[in-house]
């Protein structure tokens, strides 16, 4: 007796897997165009950051315009998120307790530091940018604004978060990333070198920043369950980053960022 599926239920069968896959790939892009902000990016860099074909972008892209998701440029061509995307946000316009506990140690550090601090979180396999307070410093770092969004181990913060992990996710996550670290001018090799000395040293610490003269310091936060899920960074000109100045700013950092977890592990409590 032949107790294969007959082919209508082998079909049946596969239909949530290729569901699934579709809403997969239209993430992918969106967390693509997501980095392109305004400006918007090209549909070659979509394909290429992506891995998928031309033609399998363009029909996703197409279905998201149509749905109000993606918006194309007229001018330049390019294709960024749509306006219904910030709209459907507001469906959860309260802040993460990730923001609220790490507000008051973003105040202290900004007050006591005075110069640029980030803090940004982990998303997926890239980092975004939450919050940035300007210090008093006259000259002041803002390489990075709110909303700006990079894949894990392009920036200070991504490194640092990187490091926290178990170095076989870390691997994976800098893996996946392969493709998209060629539009920032790094490859594996170079982040994975980043993330194993930051291990030792217990924070990051970046001599030359995405700024040229510039030089970054982040340390990680961990959630209750040991996961890190963003960064706190200054960034300032190399000169008022010297070796004594650097370790006062990195214990700040650490401690605010322990702050930071003891408050989050109140508020799951």
């Amino acid at each position: 007796m032949d107790k294969r599926p007959s082919p209508k239920v082998a079909h049946s069968a596969l239909e949530p897997r290729q569901g699934a896959q579709a809403i997969r790939r239209a993430l992918a892009v969106l967390r693509i165009l997501a980095a392109g902000r305004e400006d918007g990016v090209p549909l070659a860099e979509v394909v290429r950051a992506t891995g998928l074909t031309r033609p399998t972008v363009h029909r996703i892209v197409h279905v998201l315009i149509e749905e109000g998701i993606v918006e194309r440029h007229d001018r330049t061509g390019r294709y960024a998120i749509g306006n219904q995307v910030p709209e459907l946000a507001l469906a959860r316009p309260r802040p993460s307790s990730l923001l609220v506990a790490a507000n008051p140690s973003l105040r202290r550090a900004s007050a006591e530091i005075g110069d640029t601090l980030f803090l940004t979180v982990r998303t997926g396999n890239d980092t975004l940018c939450v919050d940035r307070r300007i210090g008093v410093y006259p000259i002041q770092v803002l390489s990075i604004e709110v909303g700006a969004r990079r894949p894990l181990g392009v920036s200070s913060a991504g490194v640092a978060i990187l490091a926290a992990m178990p170095a076989q996710d870390a691997r994976k996550i800098v893996a996946a990333n392969e493709k998209r670290f060629e539009a920032y001018q790094t490859d594996v090799a170079a982040v994975m070198s980043q993330v194993i000395v930051a291990r030792k040293r217990g924070y990051n610490m970046r001599e030359i920043g995405l700024v040229q003269g510039t030089k970054s310091i982040s340390t990680w936060i961990k959630t209750p369950d040991g996961q890190p899920a963003a960064a706190m960074t200054v960034s300032a000109v190399r000169t008022r980053l010297g070796p004594r100045r650097e370790q006062e700013v990195v214990e700040i950092l650490l401690r605010e960022a322990r702050i930071i977890e003891q408050a989050i592990r109140g508020n799951v409590g």
